[in-house]
């Protein structure tokens, strides 16, 4: 009898599953271009040694970045994250702003 009273309050509801992010990769670049509708152009600065004179070398990658609400600007520091394809060139959306740019007075 023990074992019927267990088997019938075995079955409980299935947990919520949460979905892990930390396998996808992260950056942080400065905004470039924000001409485009929900898309900007984040530039990604990063170092490598040269393989055989071994000298530092700065290299920049420049990503197609999705922005839902279009509140990043030129200049700014972001965070993105890759995520799916949205577009042929999107695969990253913005995470955060993480510093914005200064405003500079516009002359007339």
């Amino acid at each position: 009898m023990a074992k019927q009273a267990q088997a019938k309050a075995a079955p409980k509801a299935p947990e919520p599953q949460i979905e892990e992010r930390d396998q996808r990769k992260s950056f942080e670049g400065i905004v470039v271009s924000d001409k485009m509708d929900k898309t900007r152009i984040v530039s990604v600065p990063r170092l490598v040694r040269h393989k055989f004179y071994e000298k530092i070398i700065r290299k920049r990658s420049k990503f197609a970045v999705h922005d839902e609400t279009n509140t990043s600007k030129a200049g700014d520091l972001v965070e993105i994250m890759s995520t799916r394809p949205l577009s042929k060139t999107k695969r990253w959306r913005l995470v955060r702003v993480v510093k914005a740019a200064q405003k500079v007075a516009e002359a007339k």
